[in-house]
């Protein structure tokens, strides 16, 4: 199944105590563009949430948004520095025995003592939280994965229908294009009557006119070529795997044959139905500027 490269996916999860949730969204672009926003203390692991986007994304700007709540996780301990509150109550003790001063210490009177009490972060487990962090990347890729299928679903109906339609039009050149050859003899004809009189008339001469003029304009190649790219792209957004730049470039091949058509038709009709042809044609193109 075609998928689109327009898609948004998230996931929460809880890592080692972190409360993570990571937000997906793509647009168009020709190749993979991946941007991870996530917070500075935790850039160990954008290199491993890139690759997890790598192994599901293969085009397209892919912006991921990875926010971190560690209010839950206890991460922050204090920290009594013995060895200096020690040499504080030594030296106060000696501060009231010696200038017979009351010795009133008390416990908050002792944390405010300067460097006695810190506040340190725990070591956290980089490698756990960095598989945490991919773990629930893939749980929002799977969400992003699902919504780009919807959208890659209707583009591959959209783009079937517009084949349908390019199918009907090819038909109606290569019924119309023998006719060009007919209207084209029956004037030569005419304007040999008017010129020379029946009895001037070259039956085999007019033949050999026509022949030239049905080789000039045959468009049997270009339509042949045509259904052939119509029965690959068929084939393509049938398909699993990413096909957007193959489509692009077969795109190109429609256009091709459709100008090569336009350029050879001598017909107002069939000008008309090439004009309608690369209209479809262009069409096609830009809704497959959207697949993957």
């Amino acid at each position: 199944m075609i998928k689109s490269m327009t898609g948004y996916g998230s996931a929460k999860g809880t890592v080692e105590g972190l409360s993570i949730t990571v937000e997906l969204k793509s647009v168009n672009n020709r190749y993979l563009d991946t941007s991870v926003r996530m917070p500075r203390s935790f850039l160990f692991a954008e290199d491993a949430v890139k690759g997890v986007v790598q192994r599901h994304i293969s085009r397209g700007k892919v912006d991921v948004f990875v926010s971190v709540d560690s209010s839950e996780a206890g991460d922050m301990t204090v920290k009594v520095n013995e060895p200096l509150l020690k040499g504080y109550l030594e030296a106060l003790n000696y501060v009231s025995e010696t200038y017979k001063l009351p010795n009133d210490l008390t416990t908050l009177a002792v944390s405010r003592l300067p460097d006695v009490l810190s506040v340190e972060k725990k070591d956290v487990d980089t490698e756990a939280i960095s598989t945490g962090i991919v773990a629930i990347a893939e749980q929002a890729l799977r969400d992003f994965d699902a919504m780009r299928e919807r959208e890659g679903e209707k583009l591959r109906t959209d783009v079937l229908d517009r084949l349908q339609t390019i199918d009907t039009l090819v038909s109606t050149v290569e019924r119309e294009s023998p006719k060009t050859v007919a209207e084209y003899k029956a004037r030569l004809e005419a304007k040999m009557t008017e010129v020379l009189g029946s009895a001037g008339i070259d039956e085999n001469r007019i033949l050999a006119e026509a022949a030239i003029f049905a080789d000039h304009i045959a468009v049997d190649e270009e339509t042949v070529r045509l259904r052939s790219h119509m029965s690959q792209l068929k084939t393509m957004i049938n398909g699993n795997s990413p096909t957007g730049r193959k489509i692009d470039f077969l795109i190109q091949e429609f256009n091709r044959e459709a100008n090569t058509i336009g350029s050879k038709c001598q017909n107002s009709d069939i000008a008309h139905t090439v004009v309608d042809l690369k209209s479809e044609i262009e069409k096609i193109r830009e809704q497959i500027q959207n697949i993957e």
